[in-house]
């Protein structure tokens, strides 16, 4: 029979889904989190392995004798050294595509708190605020209209477009940036190079890989070329952003704010600028994580392993 582990089954089900379709197709155990030390005990026998974020390195593959594939439940596929599984025969998968709505509607989450400061502004009646004023309303930080603003989206893949067509529903004029041009593009979405992008944005959404090129693409440099009163969003990876450089150019005042769900380094170490940086929203990882998206990745996922144990393996990297 087969034997199937998942190392970090927790951020995918907290509780709330099944792994049903998985424990169909062998024998399975699932671990809530895996500590790097406890990999190859757990693993160890497994002919297939599903990790989250619970890395996969060339030492641990060569101590998996019977590992046969290797199911990252993620889009993102760089916790599994692929160049060794490769090597061992080791078919490596990932899931894409399955949070395309749920990471766009988190960037404009992201972006209404900026612009209207509804969580700020709640709290303030909540504490009694309203009940003492001497108008019928109060706001105490600007209130701002997307409509006829500029929305700047770096990397024209499945979200990169999703958040495009919100933002034109918004109102928005929207300027895209990828690596080439796209062949064909919506009469009323322009491409650009990237640093006329930053340059003529009111909002920059970060959406494109993170490779040797786009590291640290959002640098003091760039940020002094942006708006005053622009805003920075991402939801893409953490070290896009230089996160010292962002965080003075927020308590310097240089741009508006800015809105994030990724950082450099999962959870936040304690010195992490951005931490206490103004006008900075900060959510903890989770565009992708509405019930629909995580739902939707354990079919794919699951889909992924069937294919394998069938001839026929889909969605495949490396």
């Amino acid at each position: 029979m087969t034997k199937i582990v998942v190392l970090d089954g927790q951020p995918l089900n907290p509780g709330d889904l099944h792994w049903t379709e998985v424990e169909a197709m062998g024998e399975t155990t699932i671990y809530e989190r895996t500590a790097r030390e406890d990999i190859v005990p757990r693993a160890d026998g497994a002919d297939c392995v599903f990790t989250n974020k619970t890395p996969l390195d060339r030492t641990t593959l060569e101590a998996l004798s019977c590992l046969r594939f290797i199911g990252v439940l993620a889009t993102g596929y760089n916790i599994v050294d692929v160049a060794a599984a490769k090597e061992r025969g080791i078919v490596v998968t990932n899931v894409p595509a399955y949070g395309t709505a749920s990471v766009a509607q988190h960037v404009f989450a992201l972006l209404l708190e900026l612009t209207q400061q509804v969580g700020h502004h709640a709290e303030t009646v909540r504490s009694g605020r309203w009940m003492e004023s001497l108008d019928f309303c109060y706001w105490d930080h600007p209130l701002i209209e997307l409509e006829g603003l500029t929305m700047g989206i770096v990397g024209f893949g499945s979200i990169g477009k999703a958040v495009a067509r919100l933002a034109q529903v918004f109102g928005m004029n929207v300027l895209i940036h990828s690596r080439r041009p796209p062949p064909e593009l919506p009469a009323d979405i322009r491409w650009v190079d990237v640093d006329t992008l930053f340059r003529e944005s009111d909002v920059v959404s970060l959406h494109c890989p993170l490779t040797p090129e786009t590291e640290g693409l959002v640098n003091a440099a760039r940020l002094a070329t942006m708006k005053p009163g622009a805003f920075i969003i991402n939801t893409g990876r953490g070290p896009l952003v230089v996160e010292a450089d962002l965080a003075e150019a927020l308590n310097s005042g240089r741009i508006a704010g800015a809105g994030l769900d990724v950082l450099s380094v999962e959870p936040p170490k304690a010195g992490n600028p951005l931490l206490h940086a103004r006008n900075c929203f900060i959510t903890p990882h989770i565009a992708w994580a509405t019930r629909a998206a995580r739902a939707r990745l354990m079919r794919i996922a699951a889909a992924n392993l069937r294919a394998f144990l069938a001839g026929a393996p889909v969605n495949v990297v490396g």
